[in-house]
């Protein structure tokens, strides 16, 4: 549904150039909501902005939907400075209608102050030329959706900033959107807002078949929605692919800052291993069976268990006696349990360190 390949963003300023995003291979699946997590300044608003060319890409290509968004010019501010650009009128009216396709949520509502909610909700209906009896059913059908029927006279200041976002998911789907970009959504909101609007964005993406790629810092997000993700530093991504593979990827940063687990060995003679544990062996007495198999002491250093995308998901990280030499058996054991496991701080052998098939 989103593809972007060898997409790079180049900011000119006084002489300077500052690369945002630097060669951005991203493949987003119809239908699946995939995050984009990374620290401030690694390229996520930037690619974000370049999926529905609110920013020209200065090289690269953006595919949406089967549609080079890449390919279509259009005279907007930024006209000129992408690749391709300059190409006409007629380009123009076809990136705007392709960006009418797309919808968009941002990290501050963007709402207009003198607008009612309704109005607020109708005005992309209004830029499509829609008569104001289509836009009002329209408009009141949206807002009965994200739970704000009751809202559709207030103003944006009357609302609480949990109700503010839906109203600009709302707005965002007024275009009967096939995908869903989220500039942060929730970065504003408590986290009792944040769960209801990531779980409003998890049933609209399901109910109406939508694809949402958002962009976040905060794992939990990533944990509570995403089926795929990806992580970006420096413009770059390091590491993508759906949740559960990532899980089982031995040395993934995503998946350890997904579940994290402390602890360190109590002596040099000691072998300290992280377990993953997913679907049903999530369940399973993996460690007792261990401990009593090969009659071995084994310490608990730090656990954390969730449930992410349906699927229950736990890491543990505990302690075997002995040296890495000693435990090859009983690590054995586990991967044979089709477990993920991970030695911490032991250079292994690159044949044990692939794990279990």
């Amino acid at each position: 549904m989103i593809t972007t390949s060898g997409l790079t963003k180049v900011y000119r300023s006084r002489g300077r150039e500052v690369t945002a995003l630097d060669g951005v291979d991203l493949h987003v699946r119809e239908g699946e909501v995939y995050g984009v997590i990374g620290q401030s300044g690694a390229g996520k608003s930037s690619l974000i902005r370049c999926v529905n060319l609110l920013e020209r890409p200065t090289s690269g290509t953006v595919t949406v939907a089967g549609q080079d968004l890449t390919a279509l010019a259009g005279r907007g501010p930024r006209a000129g400075r992408g690749p391709r650009a300059g190409r006409g009128p007629r380009a123009g009216r076809e990136l705007r209608q392709a960006r009418s396709r797309i919808g968009m949520v941002f990290q501050h509502f963007n709402l207009l102050s003198s607008r009612t909610v309704q109005d607020n909700v109708e005005l992309p209906l209004e830029i499509l030329g829609k008569s104001g009896k289509e836009r009002s059913r329209k408009a009141l059908e949206l807002l009965d959706l994200v739970g704000l029927a009751d809202k559709a006279k207030s103003y944006p200041a009357q609302l609480s900033g949990g109700q503010k976002q839906r109203v600009g998911i709302a707005r965002a789907l007024a275009g009967e959107p096939k995908v869903l970009l989220s500039d942060e959504a929730t970065s504003a909101l408590d986290p009792e807002t944040t769960r209801s609007i990531l779980q409003l964005l998890r049933d609209l993406n399901r109910q109406l078949g939508l694809t949402v790629l958002l962009i976040t810092h905060e794992m939990d997000v990533v944990k509570s929605i995403c089926d795929s993700a990806a992580l970006m530093e420096r413009g770059r991504i390091v590491e993508s692919g759906t949740v559960t593979d990532l899980l089982a990827t031995p040395g993934s940063e995503l998946a350890a800052a997904l579940f994290p687990v402390g602890g360190e060995a109590s002596g040099d003679d000691r072998t300290v291993v992280d377990v993953t544990f997913q679907g049903e062996s999530a369940t399973q007495p993996v460690i007792s069976q261990l401990s009593r198999t090969y009659n071995i002491d084994i310490s608990i250093l730090g656990a954390a268990i969730d449930t992410v995308g349906g699927l229950q998901v736990g890491r543990m990280r505990i302690e075997l006696p002995g040296r890495y030499e000693d435990n090859v058996v009983p690590i054995g054991f586990l991967r044979e349990q089709g477990l993920q496991i991970d030695v911490v701080d032991h250079d292994e052998p690159t044949l044990v360190k692939e794990g279990a098939k």
